[in-house]
């Protein structure tokens, strides 16, 4: 069943004034109306008739509702003469051209599954146990009068600048009647093809201690890895030594190294976790130094100039509860309340997709401060944000990349959408233009959060993991969406950029598993959580199980968005609104019914455990362990060389020849 809701005459519908007025603004010749309809293709839902339909997608007062409910239906539901299914829409005859717009198969649709969510709760029958709601945006354009590749020229223009063709797909219908023959055009589909090709089934393996540097870095390269030689040989050596070679045995895995081992490896070691170049050690050359001085050694700028800066304001205060330990800095307010804030980037996804990269940072960063201690409530957006010059010429653009122009529209809109939708205001801001910002925009998301100062007795920045307690997931369920983006994060992009590095939020689930939390956090229900951010449950349970000592993760038992993901893409996918929790064996059953009573879905996938590894199964059979040890803490440090110059300032057009240069900078600083 198709169902498309258009605003009534007289209402007018802001939002297609301002593609409009976007369209004139990037050159698009041609397009003198436009209208804007949401669409809601229902599939497996039984048909409850028009006026359900209003009550759960209209505004009744300032929208109209048009419902196909099959393929050769000709006729609005509110039964006109027979006509054309174009001629059938309200003030169809205004428009001569139809662009809609939906997600590609596998990406995430958060309109949809607030509307499936709307049909479950107006007690709509389903009649398939996997019925869904896909939705779409639907652009009504009437073109100027012109020569037919005039205006053929002008609706190709147009469906380029509405749609993004890495996550969604754009059907044209134009013109909307043939000119030489009194036929109608082919109709919209009532559902659009979602499902999405099925991994390889099995669990590749890599005989890693047998191949050669050329060998290793290609196999980064082509899997998307983005380690380095170093950390590649360091993976050689592991899989070469006995002693790892023997518990492998013990745990009845082959020596070769599993492809699900590989892949939590490479997002545990990728700069978007481990921060590498941060912790890099420096040799680091000043030009304006004595040359008899000896290169300086840098043992990382995190560590010397960040961490040992706040250790030092630390000392002696009672004020500052957690720092550098958890998902975001824990300080205290008041007798009764704590505070805490993050901050992080979200600056490739949002070069490829600008809306889902920064509504994706935005929920992220939010759930950063939902994991802080025993689970904080976000209460404030904010961000910086940097873009290119938004009259860069469409030239100077890199290829497969968009004009910052469009780069900024998108940001901007992802973060409003992204907190507003929640609950979760953004009050402060700042944006920057720059020509370095072409290629890939700096998007800073930040959050701020109160802990209530004690929780159960116990001061909330405090939370547990032990061996015993239950590894449960909570939220969203898992997709190909997200794979791969804490890897991808290193790398630069290029029209090869992978399209599953993209993740969409939906703020909707987010709010609702938000709300559950905190009220099983004030019952009790967990003792320990965290954000299943960049890596998914790779990234969660793996970082969870350094406090208990070990982890069991049951791969098979995760609920998935669809049938088809490999173990290795359940493990590492970053797909949103999840968190994970460590749960006593005798609450997991209040948590669940909690939470199934809350619209949220929670599931056991695990156990924390004492073996000093992640053991990683999928049904009866072992598929991966990795020493914690070697997970954690085996990653090669990074070298790198940094070289002082004193910048040097050419004198203005028509100054004295004897101005001289601008003063130096400070040559002792680091650069």
């Amino acid at each position: 069943m198709r169902i498309e809701v258009s605003y009534r005459d007289g209402f007018p519908d802001g939002r297609a004034g301002r593609i409009l007025a976007k369209l004139k603004h990037a050159g698009i010749e041609g397009v003198e109306q436009l209208a804007l309809h949401d669409v809601y293709l229902s599939v497996g839902y039984s048909d409850p008739g028009d006026d359900v339909l209003r009550e759960v997608f209209c505004d009744t007062v300032a929208q109209q509702l048009w419902v196909q409910r099959s393929a050769d239906q000709r006729r609005p539901s509110a039964g006109a003469a027979p006509t054309d299914i174009n001629a059938a829409h309200p003030n169809a005859a205004e428009f001569n051209a139809v662009i809609e717009v939906a997600y590609k198969p596998g990406v995430t649709d958060p309109v949809g599954m607030t509307a499936r969510d709307a049909l479950d709760r107006a007690g709509v029958a389903r009649l398939d146990p996997s019925a869904f709601v896909q939705s779409a945006r639907q652009y009504r354009i009437r073109l100027a009068a012109g020569t037919p590749a005039q205006q053929q020229a002008a609706v190709a223009a147009t469906a380029a600048a509405l749609h993004n063709p890495l996550i969604e797909r754009a059907t044209v219908i134009a013109p909307l009647r043939d000119p030489a023959a009194d036929l109608a055009p082919p109709a919209l589909p009532l559902q659009y093809r979602h499902t999405i090709a099925a991994s390889p089934a099995g669990v590749e393996t890599f005989d890693l201690a047998a191949m050669t540097d050329d060998e290793l870095n290609r196999l980064s390269r082509e899997r998307l890895l983005s380690l380095e030689p170093a950390e590649m040989a360091a993976l050689r050596a592991y899989y070469a030594d006995p002693a790892t070679i023997d518990a492998r045995r013990r745990a009845g895995l082959p020596p070769q190294c599993t492809d699900v081992e590989l892949e939590m490896l490479a997002q545990t070691w990728s700069e978007h976790c481990k921060h590498k170049i941060f912790q890099a050690l420096i040799e680091y050359h000043d030009d304006d130094a004595p040359t008899s001085r000896a290169p300086e050694l840098i043992d990382g700028l995190f560590k010397t100039y960040i961490k040992r800066t706040t250790e030092s304001v630390a000392t002696g205060r009672d004020d500052l509860k957690s720092v550098f330990h958890d998902n975001a800095g824990v300080v205290v307010f008041d007798d009764q309340t704590f505070v805490c804030f993050k901050a992080e980037t979200h600056n490739s996804p949002s070069a490829l997709d600008p809306y889902g990269g920064a509504i994706t940072g935005i929920v992220g960063v939010n759930r950063d401060i939902l994991g802080t201690g025993k689970g904080a409530r976000p209460i404030f957006n904010t961000n910086v944000l940097c873009f290119g010059e938004l009259d860069t010429r469409d030239e100077e653009i890199p290829q497969g990349l968009m004009h910052p122009r469009r780069v900024l529209d998108g940001v901007h809109h992802g973060i409003v959408d992204g907190g507003n939708q929640s609950g979760i205001p953004t009050v402060a801001g700042a944006v920057l233009f720059d020509d370095s910002y072409v290629g890939k925009p700096l998007v800073f998301c930040g959050t701020g959060g109160l802990l209530p100062s004690h929780i159960n007795g116990e001061e909330s920045w405090i939370k547990h993991t032990e061996p015993g307690h239950l590894a449960v997931m909570v939220g969203g369920r898992i997709g190909k969406d997200g794979i791969h983006g804490a890897t991808f994060s290193s790398l630069a992009l290029d029209e090869a950029s992978p399209v599953s590095a993209v993740q969409i939020g939906d703020p909707i689930t987010q709010r609702n598993m938000t709300d559950f939390l905190l009220e099983a956090r004030d019952r009790g229900l967990y003792a320990g959580i965290t954000d299943n951010g960049a890596g998914g449950l790779s990234s969660s349970l793996g970082e969870m199980a350094q406090y208990s000592g070990g982890v069991r993760i049951d791969l098979d038992r995760c609920p998935l968005k669809y049938p088809g993901l490999a173990p290795w893409e359940v493990l590492v996918s970053e797909s949103q609104e999840r968190m994970s929790l460590s749960v006593e064996p005798d609450k997991v059953d209040e948590l669940i019914a909690l939470a199934a009573s809350r619209n949220v879905e929670a599931t056991v996938v695990g156990e924390f455990t004492a073996s000093g590894a992640v053991e990683l199964r999928f049904g009866d059979k072992s598929v991966g362990r990795l020493d914690l040890a070697f997970l954690h803490d085996g990653l090669p440090q990074m070298r790198l060389r940094a070289r002082w110059r004193t910048p040097r300032s050419a004198a203005p057009a028509g100054a004295d020849a004897g101005v001289g240069p601008a003063p130096a900078l400070d040559p002792a600083r680091p650069p």
